[in-house]
């Protein structure tokens, strides 16, 4: 084929591209808004350069944050602060199962691609919601309990006709656009004998698909890998911590992080730093920004001798995105000891600093800073703090490293339960923010959040059981009764900031009951939308937050929108359902929600007039059976259960709704209660729990659970308060 030379923006610095012909085509079409009819009969037909041009074609999403620089925000204007409040139900799409849903959808030349739970995939008619394919790649439910934070997926990613799905139990899939069937597929874990899962949404750049882990909670060493979008064959893997200190180091980065390191306790602990969720990309530099989480275990004592940064725990780094070589790094929190991961979406942008024009990184991860960072090299430009925070007393800017407030949060140097803020969900989780350049304001989800964390005096040995949580000391401590948990989620709340990253300070702020609110969308017509974890789909003003529009969603919403047009009708689309790690852990407290699990896609449009279907009301709670055991076993149910179960089921055996409430059991569960912990619940994830408990064991946690139903009646006026709004 005719080889032409054409001036587009390099893939990496210096470098001159050659673009075949039809290429040509590709670029002039998108000139001119429109997309050439050999394109549009491959569905998903995007690469690079349509995604460096994606403002050409502003009725598409084609990237999880629509452009690679990530900054979720869209030139479409036809929905704007002068007529949001028309905004109704244009469809909506059923998801095959209720649990938590996280994903960002996809939209291709009127195609939406996007996930459920257990990482199923749907292609719909963006016009109407009309399915046109669905691919459930049958992710291992005997695995999912090594999974975190519910059976999640935050979307795909799509490439020259494939759509890219990472599965919860570790596979990286490519499925054909057309036929919603499998191209490939490819096994990413680096160890089958640890819990790695998948939940994040891929991204592909220069051809090949990057994706991380998860899994520091149950102790594995991070990595992320690119995988040729074509054929999965895998490219590079950059581990973000070194492995055995035996070896010698894989690479130039393992070189440097092997030295902030100190005995050799995290190698048989894995060490953390998953990276499994955010990613960037600048096409001009060729770098690949990783988000990297926490260490594995939490507490550093036993982690590292306390010594040491540990790095990459906690940190941004920039990559090569063809090789994978190491640029630089930003460590957000140094020995990170409170899981403050940095994993939290990264944006890029140009921002006027000192009065110049800078190429710059923006990022909000738990620990409560709000960074502003060169993305060329890495320098530090600014730090503020967006909520309270009890860990560090400011940023030294001349180090560029968090003051740690030891008496408030160094729990293990004293061995003294600490109660810090901001906590292990953070100032800002995985939900994402956007920026508006119009604005010029950053539009944050933000958690106010407090727990207890406690040093343990003895090293922890590795528990066998791969569905358990390695974290190394105790934390998440709550009440079991009614009104101290009610007192204790008072404290638990979010809020809507929309910050000056210039400035380093909010512009305004909205408050919310409760954390885990959706992540937000800006747009040209002035507008910020974002769902909330009570279960509403709001507008705000972008330059005054003022409400604009607002309407009921049947249940909460994590999710960050998308805005899309079809024919020349804009559409704005919301994921919703509640789930995921604050509702399934802390189930009690995400009950101020006062929502349930109920997962679909809900589109709107300006004069839309659909009917919002909603969940079918609960059935009554089951009578329980008299309490047989005694306080010993009881008490001895409750260590088990907690550490064991709480993951899922909630502390105290509080469920938040996702998952099974086990003090509302039906008289027939409470006689199969051996049965189901020793044969699991399959098609909900729920594994074997043969291998961990006794016959005796599983006896006293039954106990428990009687005890906790009987706790649920006598407290019955007060769970009613706690779902008020």
């Amino acid at each position: 084929m005719t080889q032409i030379g054409l001036a587009v923006p390099t893939a990496s610095r210096n470098a001159a591209l050659r673009i075949p012909l039809k290429a040509l085509f590709v670029v002039l079409a998108l000139t001119f808004h429109t997309v050439p009819a050999w394109a549009q009969d491959m569905p998903a037909n995007v690469d690079g350069r349509r995604i460096i041009a994606a403002d050409q074609e502003p009725g598409n999403w084609m990237s999880t944050g629509r452009t690679y620089d990530e900054q979720r925000y869209s030139p479409l204007n036809k929905i704007s602060d002068q007529n949001v409040g028309q905004l109704g139900l244009a469809w909506s799409y059923k998801l095959d199962l209720d649990r938590g849903v996280e994903a960002t959808p996809i939209v291709v030349d009127g195609v939406m691609y996007t996930t459920g739970p257990f990482s199923v995939v749907y292609a719909l008619d963006a016009r109407d919601g009309k399915l046109i394919w669905k691919y459930d790649p049958k992710s291992d439910r005997n695995r999912a309990g090594e999974a975190c934070c519910d059976a999640v997926n935050r979307g795909v990613a799509v490439w020259k006709g494939k759509v890219y799905v990472g599965v919860l139990d570790g596979r990286l899939e490519a499925i054909d656009a057309k036929t919603g069937q499998r191209a490939w597929s490819v096994d990413t874990r680096a160890d089958h004998s640890r819990s790695y899962t998948i939940t994040g949404a891929p991204r592909v750049v220069n051809g090949k698909v990057v994706i991380g882990n998860g899994g520091a909670e149950f102790g594995v060493r991070g990595y992320v890998t690119a995988y040729d979008a074509e054929t999965g064959k895998q490219a590079w893997r950059f581990f973000t911590v070194p492995g055995d200190p035996k070896l010698p180091p894989e690479d130039k980065a393992m070189a440097i992080a092997a030295k902030t390191w100190h005995g050799d306790a995290y190698v048989a602990q894995g060490g953390g730093g998953t990276a499994w969720d955010s990613f960037a990309f600048d096409p001009d530099l060729n770098l690949l920004y990783i988000g990297v989480g926490n260490g594995s275990l939490w507490d550093p004592k036993w982690r590292s001798q306390a010594k040491g940064d540990n790095l990459f725990l906690s940190s941004i780094v920039a990559v090569n995105a063809d090789t994978g070589e190491y640029a630089w790094h930003y460590q957000t929190t140094p020995g990170d000891a409170w899981d403050y991961t940095a994993t939290q979406h990264m944006i890029l942008a140009e921002l006027p600093i000192d009065g110049k024009p800078r190429k710059v990184l923006m990022q909000a991860p738990k620990n409560g800073f709000f960074y502003v960072i060169d993305r060329a090299t890495g320098e530090l430009l600014s730090a503020k703090g967006i909520v309270p925070q009890s860990w560090t007393k400011g940023m030294d800017m001349k180090t560029g490293r968090p003051i740690v407030d030891d008496e408030n949060a160094a729990y293990w140097k004293d061995g003294k339960r600490k109660l810090v803020t901001p906590a292990f969900w953070g100032a800002h989780d995985w939900q994402p923010m956007s920026y508006n350049p119009n604005t010029g304001l950053v539009y944050i989800p933000a958690h106010i959040m407090s727990a207890y964390y406690e040093h343990i005096p003895e090293a922890p040995k590795r528990n066998p059981f791969k569905s358990m949580y390695q974290l190394g000391l105790r934390t998440g401590m709550m009440p079991e009764d009614a009104d101290g948990l009610l007192e204790m989620a008072k404290g638990w709340s979010g809020k809507l900031i929309a910050w000056d990253p210039v400035k380093q300070q909010p512009a305004w702020e909205v408050p919310y009951v409760t954390i885990f609110n959706g992540g937000t969308l800006s747009t040209a017509g002035n507008l910020v939308f974002e769902g909330s974890a009570d279960g509403r789909v709001i507008a705000y003003a972008a330059d005054s937050g003022k409400k604009l529009w607002e309407q009921p969603a049947a249940s909460g919403v994590m999710a960050a929108p998308i805005t899309y047009s079809v024919d020349g009708e804009q559409y704005v689309t919301f994921m919703a359902g509640w789930g995921g790690a604050f509702s399934t852990f802390a189930g009690a407290l995400s009950l101020r929600a006062g929502v349930r699990p109920f997962s679909q896609v809900l589109t709107y449009k300006l004069g839309g007039t659909a009917k919002l279907n909603e969940p079918a009301p609960l059935a009554d709670t089951p009578e329980p059976p008299p309490l047989t055991g005694d306080l010993a076993a009881v008490d001895a149910g409750g260590k088990l259960y907690d550490g064991y179960c709480s993951q899922c089921h909630g502390i105290h055996a509080v469920s938040g709704g996702v998952l099974p409430d086990l003090r509302k059991l039906t008289a027939e569960k409470h006689q199969m209660f051996l049965g189901i912990l020793y044969g699991g619940r399959v098609p909900d994830g729920m594994p074997s729990f043969a291998d961990a408990f006794t016959p005796e064991q599983v006896e006293q946690i039954h106990q428990y659970l009687i005890k906790r139903a009987h706790d649920l009646q006598q407290e019955g006026g007060v769970w009613k308060t706690f779902t008020a709004k």
